[in-house]
């Protein structure tokens, strides 16, 4: 009889709800990664898989951080044409194009020295590393009324389309009310087509196109000061943070599959609250936040980003957004239909911006200091992955990596398990540390080589998982749990 045979004869299957770690949001830390620019507005990805980080910041500068070090020559310099004066004014959105790896171009937005905001398009030279000042090509030019409630962020979409995020252009409580007027592109989302002969293209189904005095580039509107929405990798949802008036910060949400046209209530409500009119507000069309806090708690929320990496697999699809006042940082995500949100930081940091690169991670800009933080997993954890998700005959069932993680501060004690998931429940295949002797360091971050475990044919057609629990080896609590699936297809 086989090794696994004998496992399965002399072992009884273990249930499975036995092994899991109790629900609710993960922890989470700020790892410093370097000392960024002064007044940083953006941390971006190219997506051509260099690994580099571009950072933004408010002066008009772009550098790029290689992994290792700031570069010691800007990508991007255009201060010299940007208006960085007061708080709301200066470099503020960074995207690159989707081809860039073919066609170099990326696309920024900056409030110009006429005080408007200017969306242009410039591309990177033979040096990858160094853009061509000279290239800029103007998109769009937007009239600015006030040095408040600019625009601010552009994004593009699984579409391919630019998604810009345009304030209602200020003062206070959008006098002239432009948010609800589609005859004017502040207080709106926009959506062009820059695949197309500059300038741009509307996209043919942008959902006020052919309306009568509306502005074909409108996505959606009600919006006040959008600072910093993003698009989820996975799903293509919209998660938009806009800063309130006086009372109510709020994040919208627009699901991947939307045909456009939300109207997100600004200035006929802040939040989820009555403004403009003070009471009798609601409407049918109006959408409301998913998430909001009172000026009691912050006072301008940063949007963030949904986690989509794999170093840290806990924080899988938990979106992160946090305010530039109280420097407290937030977690969210729905569980069967419910948003549950959770503070999980209370820091001394004035984030102004969140970034993710090419893999997922995610970053936190501080303005106060210019460091870059990433956003990790403070917790131990394990995490596997198996070669293939299909194996059949004689293949070898393998564990491609076994990862064993503690990046907190303080040392952990272990028990690692591994199991085979079974239709009956969990079969042991390993068992060690519940004797203290399996340390976790701080910072340790240790990775196996492949591990074959058994041949395809040793086991019945069918849907498996090979799991670890990693545990606290005093006190049993669970770290963490982790399956990863695999199919034993019919000979």
């Amino acid at each position: 009889m086989n090794r696994l045979g004998l496992i399965l004869v002399a072992l009884s299957a273990v249930p499975l709800s036995a092994l899991c770690q109790a629900g609710g949001l993960p922890s989470l830390a700020l790892d410093p990664v370097v000392q960024g620019p002064e007044r940083p507005t953006g941390i971006h990805a190219a997506g051509d898989g260099s690994g580099r980080l571009f950072l933004m910041s408010k002066n008009g500068r772009i550098e790029i951080f290689d992994g290792t070090a700031l570069l010691p020559q800007p990508f991007l310099d255009i201060d010299a044409r940007v208006n960085s004066s007061g708080v709301e004014r200066g470099l503020h959105g960074l995207a690159f194009d989707p081809d860039y790896a073919v066609n170099g171009f990326f696309y920024v937005v900056y409030t110009n020295l006429a005080s408007d905001s200017i969306i242009s398009r410039f591309s990177v030279t033979a040096d990858p590393d160094i853009a061509d000042p000279n290239s800029e090509t103007i998109l769009l030019e937007i009239d600015q009324p006030d040095q408040y409630h600019n625009v601010s962020q552009l994004q593009f979409g699984s579409d391919g389309y630019l998604y810009i995020g345009a304030g209602d252009g200020g003062f206070i409580g959008d006098p002239d009310n432009r948010a609800q007027n589609l005859g004017e592109l502040l207080g709106k989302i926009l959506r062009i087509d820059v695949s197309a002969a500059p300038p741009y293209s509307i996209p043919p189904d942008n959902p006020f196109v052919g309306v009568p005095g509306a502005q074909p580039e409108i996505w959606a509107y009600g919006v006040r000061n959008p600072w910093r929405f993003s698009f989820d990798r996975v799903t293509g949802d919209m998660y938009m943070g806009d800063v309130g008036q006086w009372s109510w910060e709020e994040v919208n949400f627009q699901p991947g599959d939307s045909s456009g046209g939300e109207n997100y209530g600004w200035r006929l409500m802040e939040g989820a609250h009555c403004y403009n009119p003070s009471t009798g507000c609601e409407q049918p069309d109006l959408v409301m936040p998913i998430l909001e806090f009172s000026h009691s708690t912050g006072c301008a929320v940063t949007g963030g980003y949904v986690y989509r990496g794999e170093r840290f697999p806990r924080l899988d699809g938990t979106y992160y957004y946090s305010d530039w006042c109280s420097g407290r940082v937030w977690g969210a995500r729905q569980e069967s239909g419910v948003w549950v949100n959770n503070e999980l930081l209370d820091t001394t940091l004035a984030p102004t911006t969140f970034g993710e690169n090419d893999d997922g991670e995610l970053f936190l800009a501080d303005d106060d200091n210019g460091t870059i933080y990433r956003l990790i997993d403070p917790e131990p954890f394990c995490d596997l992955r198996m070669s293939q998700p299909d194996y059949s005959g004689a293949e070898t069932v393998t564990m491609e990596t076994l990862r064993l993680v503690n990046l907190g501060g303080a040392g952990a004690a272990g028990r690692l398990q591994l199991f085979l998931v079974t239709p009956g429940g969990g079969i042991p295949l390993l068992d060690v540390g519940g004797d203290g002797s399996l340390v976790l360091g701080p910072g340790t971050d240790f990775g196996t080589s492949p591990i074959p475990l058994f041949a395809a044919n040793a086991v019945p057609a069918g849907s498996y998982a090979v799991a670890c629990r990693l545990s606290n080896a005093g006190t049993g609590a669970t770290y963490y749990f982790d399956a990863n699936p695999f199919t034993v297809l019919a000979d």
